[in-house]
């Protein structure tokens, strides 16, 4: 343990032992979480994946509520950042790299995290959108972090537009919501029916941005 002495003989826990010992607590959570669920899932549950007295744990956190929050918004902060990253660049890249970038950074993220040796990160995503349903303050978290992603895309896809490479007839918002839902839905599938490669999403993207419209007007 990394410990500092005061003037008087105490000794004080460095702020590197605390973030990591916090860092240890949180993993534990995630892969408890993401194996059995957030209500099958106990505080012994997570004393026993951390191996660590209740004292120490709960030094950090008041309980299960406290610790799914803070999972949730670690996320959420993770996506925006890696968000952030890709599109700082201008002009931004096309859409099908900059969703395959930014997922793929995301699921490296969390590669450590597995559940029956496969990815534990979409199986965690899928506990934290149920419990929005019930939990205001995770509804809370949630909602801030995807209308700063929203925001975040909303001016991606007006660069698109502005640049000629999207029509620029349908408004922003209305891509956005679709693209994040998209996004969404290649993580549920991964959770529900096993992973496949950010590749898959990239192609399939590729293909529906490849079509053109040959409706003729009458």
């Amino acid at each position: 343990m990394n410990v500092r002495f005061t003037l008087d003989g105490m000794a004080r826990v460095s702020q590197e032992h605390l973030d990591a010992r916090r860092r240890q607590i949180l993993d534990g959570a995630a892969r408890c979480f993401a194996r059995n669920g957030f209500h099958a899932t106990s505080m012994q549950d997570v004393l026993k994946e951390v191996d660590l007295s209740a004292g120490a744990v709960y030094r950090y956190f008041s309980g299960k509520d406290e610790l799914i929050a803070a999972i949730a918004a670690e996320v959420l902060g993770e996506v925006r950042a890696a968000f952030g990253e890709v599109t700082r660049q201008s002009p931004p890249p096309p859409l099908d790299e900059l969703v395959g970038s930014v997922l793929g950074r995301m699921l490296g993220i969390w590669s450590s995290l597995t559940v029956d040796g496969q990815p534990g990160f979409p199986r965690l995503i899928m506990q934290v959108w149920a419990e929005v349903a019930r939990n205001e303050e995770l509804a809370a978290i949630t909602r801030n972090g995807y209308e700063a992603l929203q925001a975040g895309w909303v001016q991606v896809v007006r660069e698109y537009q502005e640049s000629g490479v999207m029509r620029p007839d349908i408004p922003a918002e209305h891509v956005t919501r679709t693209v994040i839902a998209t996004v969404q839905g290649f993580i549920a599938q991964q959770s529900l029916f096993g992973p496949a490669p950010v590749e898959v999403l990239q192609d399939g993207l590729r293909a529906l941005m490849s079509m053109s419209d040959t409706r003729t007007a009458s």
